[in-house]
Order: structure tokens, then C-alpha cells, then sequence
């Protein structure tokens, strides 16, 4: 298997497909996954151009373990708080 080839599994294990509410299939990246305040919330990217999420925009879903689903979050300000603590961790492990 050349590494080109490894490369290529390691990035496709990494896409989620998640349906919309109008049926489409949207693919992401998965960035990374912090636990904030004993909940557990996805960090993700839009792995192709999307008219409805941009490039650079982070989705954020809370992760239900025991369902293994992800949860979408009404909750602007919950929303915040989830993106400030995931940036502040990766910014302190970056010092690090």
C-alpha cells in the first residue's frame, strides 16, 4: 500500500455523512472532538463547497454516546461557549 494510499483512508475515515432536514446527504470533516461541562460535543467542517455552511465555518453537534448520534444545538449562546473552550484548549496545547 503506498502512502498516498494510506493517506487517502485516513482522510475518508475522518468525513461524516449527516442528512439535512431536507434529505441531502452533507459530507464533513471531523476536526476534533472536546468534552465540555460533562458533555461531549463534535467539532466539524464542511468536506466539500456548500451553499449552506462555509468553508472556514465550524459545526457543532452534541455526542451521544450511547446512541451514537450526533444532537444538533439550538442554543446560540451554548454554541459559543462550546467553540470558546475548544480554542482556548488548542491554544493552550499548542504552548505546550
Amino acid at each position: 500500500m503506498s502512502e498516498n494510499e494510506i493517506m487517502d483512508e485516513e482522510e475518508e475515515s475522518e468525513i461524516i455523512e449527516l442528512v439535512d432536514d431536507a434529505g441531502k446527504i452533507i459530507k464533513f470533516k471531523l476536526l476534533d472532538v472536546t468534552e465540555y461541562k460533562g458533555e461531549k460535543y463534535t467539532l466539524l467542517l464542511a468536506a466539500e463547497p456548500s451553499e449552506e455552511i462555509a468553508d472556514d465555518e465550524v459545526v457543532i453537534f452534541r455526542l451521544n454516546e450511547k446512541e451514537e448520534t450526533l444532537e444538533p444545538i439550538e442554543d446560540e449562546a451554548l454554541l459559543e461557549e462550546v467553540f470558546e473552550f475548544y480554542q482556548n484548549e488548542a491554544d493552550e496545547s499548542e504552548e505546550n
